[in-house]
Order: C-alpha cells, then structure tokens, then sequence
C-alpha cells in the first residue's frame, strides 16, 4: 500500500500594522541608560556600580543585520518607563491575542490554497512562547476557524515551525490525516528584555501558517516535500526561565533570566557548523546536490550566521536571490522567520525547483525541510 505524499499546499502570513526602527529603538533605550545613571550617579561614581552603557544604530545592525521590527503594542515599548508590551487582558470569552494573529495568517493560507475549513483535519500551534498553558492555543485556533478535527501546541524554540511540519507530514504520511495546519504566532516581544544592550534589538512579533496536505489534494503549484530532517542538543546557551513554578515580577530583582537570555558568541559558534552539517547530511540522503539548491530560506536570527551556513551548503557566498532576507525589516521572528522568508520569496521558482526551509534555534533545536516546486 502505497503511503500518501505530504506536500506544502500554501502559507499564510499576518503583518502586524506597526513597526520599530533602530533610530526610534535607540532613543528609547539611550534614554532609558541616561536616566539610570543619572538615578545611579554616586554608586557609578564611587566604582560599586557599573554604568550602563548606551546602544547605536551602528552597533545593532553590525551585529545582526536588522534595521527594524513589527511589533503588536509600539507605544510602551518605546516608553523609558515602560519599556514592555502592554496589551487589555481580554476575558474568556474573546478570542485570545495569539489566537487573533494566527486565525489571520491560517485564513490567508486556507484562501490561497482554495481550502475549506472544512477540509482540514488538525491544527498545530507551533510556537516558542505560548500565552497561556491550556486550553491550548492551537484548539482556539481550531475552533475559530471552524475545523473539525484535533489540535494541539508545540514548543520547540525557534524551530517550532520545522518541527511542526515534519510532524504534519508524518500524520499525512500515516493515513490520520489529509490536511493540516501549522501555524506559528510569534510575539516575541513579549519575552525580549528591551533593556538589556546586547539583545533588546533581537526581536519582532508576526504569525504564519503553514498548509501541509497529501498531494492528491494539494493544489496546482504546491511544494513536494522531499525529505524533513531534525535535530536537538541540549544547551543553556539560548535560555528563558518563565514559568509558573518561577514567576518573578518584571521589575523584582532577578527577573532578567525569566525573559530572552543568551551567550551569542557562543551560540554563533556552536549552532553554525552544526546546522551547516545537518543540511548537507539530509541532502546526500536524499541525493540532492546541494549547491543545486535553487534557493535557501533559512531562520531569520542572524544574518552573519546565514551568510556562513548559506555558504557551507552551496560552495560559495550566497546572493540575495539564492538567500533572501527578510531579518531586516521583520527582524527575529523566532519559529516564524524561515517561514516568512519562503512566503515572500518563492512565487518566481519554477517546476522541478528545490530550495531548503531551515530553521535553528534554543534547545539547540535544528529543522530542516526540502522542498521541490510542483508543475
């Protein structure tokens, strides 16, 4: 009996309206260190006090590539006093702020694809902070959009969207299912420390989905999926210690490690020859060639991280075509970023094309999927 074949019928992507540049982001956050000091300035004076050091445009784009972000609550996180997401609690009876965002993005992809909701069998909420432990966010994703069917969370970093449809594939390949969901809502800035020099210009908020379908099914110009590859190393080096058992006030004493912590030297050494190698291994299973890949869409964290690892897998330094960015405008997505990448830029591939979607991340967490563009 021959298995169904899994295939990415479309992507859905949901924008939030209002976006943070760098210039906007440092006067925040130069105000805030001269406030500090200024609060601080005998300590500071006395040398028991390290003076805060101030941010730069320069210096943020140096390190990471990202010029600006999108981001669901601009106001207080510019505000010095603030400095963090500030969103009306909603009631149980309204649609949750993750659910909101990933409905938009699912129906987007559902839309292109020519779906029904009621056609698709499960929804998975593949994401790496969720608002809320249960219900999960996936079954009010489920129940909005009008599906019958199953859903459940995942969490697996910056790599949850991977993951998710590695795991969507096999339910398709298994018979359990015919069509499902993968959706990511990513508000990161919920769990960034905008205070903090070395990471408060990682992070911005957006939410995708994925459709992943049995190609019988699956519309004209779908992705085969040629093969899915993952990977976890326990690390401490990408950390968020946020959790019901160690809850601390945002502005306690020892609240940072309960937001976005980590070694980026470290991770940037650790994680590239790591993924670079994961890759190359996947494609000689499968008998790719990978410096035919047409095009790599890879997790938008670092662009000085893409350009090695691009560079590992084709031989040579990567253009803009055959990796596209969208890290500078979007910045980190987590689990979203490889996703938007290849939502906005693989409508010009032709029949018989093969690109990779990868991402990489905490854990450390490693997904890759190969694709190939359907005639």
């Amino acid at each position: 009996m021959d298995h169904p074949v899994p295939v990415i019928s479309a992507t859905g992507l949901f924008t939030p309206p209002e976006s943070i540049t760098n210039e906007e982001l440092v006067a925040s956050f130069n105000a805030f260190v001269a406030d500090e000091n200024a609060r601080h300035a005998e300590p500071i004076a006395a040398g028991t006090r390290e003076a805060l050091q101030p941010s730069s445009v320069e210096f943020i784009e140096k390190a990471s590539g990202i010029k600006a972000r999108h981001v669901m609550c601009k106001a207080p996180l510019l505000d010095p006093a603030i400095m963090a997401p500030r969103w009306r609690e909603r009631g149980n009876d309204e649609l949750s702020l993750m659910a909101e965002i990933g409905v938009a993005a699912a129906e987007q992809a559902l839309d292109r694809a020519g779906r029904r909701a009621a056609d698709v069998d499960a929804v998975l909420c593949a994401a790496s902070n969720m608002e809320r432990p249960y219900p999960a966010m996936a079954i009010e994703i489920q129940q909005a959009l009008g599906i019958d069917g199953f859903a459940f969370d995942m969490n697996v970093a910056c790599s949850s969207a991977t993951f998710g449809i590695q795991t969507a594939a096999d339910y398709i390949r298994a018979g359990n299912a015919r069509s499902v969901l993968v959706v990511s809502p990513e508000i990161t800035s919920g769990h960034l420390n905008w205070r903090d020099r070395d990471s408060h210009f990682i992070f911005g908020d957006v939410a995708t989905a994925v459709l992943v379908e049995a190609a019988d099914m699956a519309p004209a110009g779908h992705w085969e999926i040629l093969g899915t590859r993952l990977k976890t190393v326990f690390s401490n080096n990408i950390r968020n210690n946020f959790g019901f058992l160690n809850r601390a006030h945002p502005d306690s004493a020892g609240a940072a490690d309960k937001l976005f912590v980590q070694e980026g030297r470290k991770v940037f050494k650790e994680v590239v020859p790591m993924v670079a190698a994961l890759i190359l291994e996947e494609a000689e299973r499968l008998a790719i060639d990978p410096q035919s890949l047409r095009r790599l869409w890879l997790h938008q964290a670092n662009a000085g991280m893409n350009r090695l690892i691009a560079q590992r897998v084709l031989g040579h330094e990567a253009n803009e075509d055959e990796s596209p960015t969208v890290l500078d405008t979007y910045g980190n997505t987590s689990s979203a970023g490889s996703i938007i990448a290849f939502h906005l830029h693989s409508a010009d591939l032709a029949a018989g094309d093969t690109g990779l979607i990868c991402s990489f991340g905490a854990g450390y967490s490693v997904g890759s999927v190969f694709v190939r563009k359907a005639g």
